[in-house]
């Protein structure tokens, strides 16, 4: 594994793996605001025991979980893809900037909307890594490229 990956994907997984642990142990103002989705959920599946702290809890231990996998180098870009799956409905449930009134809470609700959008974009990214004993896909390209071109020569050479 390169020295990249040693440092970055840790650094990616550490918000999952505190905020997944955190959301584990006190659900409570997380739950509150997932409660529309736990409601359109009890609504679509009537006889599921789903309420919002465990709805809370189950996306919690999803990012505790996949943010571990991603930060040890296990199944790395399996674990972004997870990560990035949950952070559309986190985000669109935690941080409604739309909603608020409070220009400062609207200030804050926003920058924290565009950080879980860029964090995304990140994870999105890092399931298109390489496997590391893969040389880099624009080296790899660059080499079939070259390829292609000394068959196409050694063909019209004939």
């Amino acid at each position: 594994m390169t020295l990249l990956r040693v440092v970055a994907r840790p650094m990616i997984a550490s918000m999952f793996v505190v905020g997944g642990a955190s959301a584990i142990k006190n659900p409570g103002l997380r739950a509150k605001k997932a409660q529309p989705v736990a409601d359109l959920v009890k609504k679509m599946v009537p006889e599921t025991p789903l309420d919002a702290v465990m709805l809370v809890r189950l996306n919690g231990a999803v990012h505790v979980g996949a943010g571990l996998a991603l930060a040890t180098g296990r199944m790395p870009r399996l674990s972004a893809a997870v990560l990035a799956a949950t952070m559309p409905a986190t985000t669109m449930t935690g941080h409604r900037f739309w909603e608020e009134t409070d220009p400062a809470a609207r200030t804050n609700q926003t920058v924290h909307f565009l950080k879980n959008v860029t964090i995304t974009g990140g994870l999105l990214m890092s399931t298109l890594d390489p496997d590391p004993h893969k040389k880099f896909i624009g080296r790899r390209a660059k080499d079939k490229v070259v390829q292609a071109s000394d068959t196409v020569q050694s063909a019209l050479q004939r």
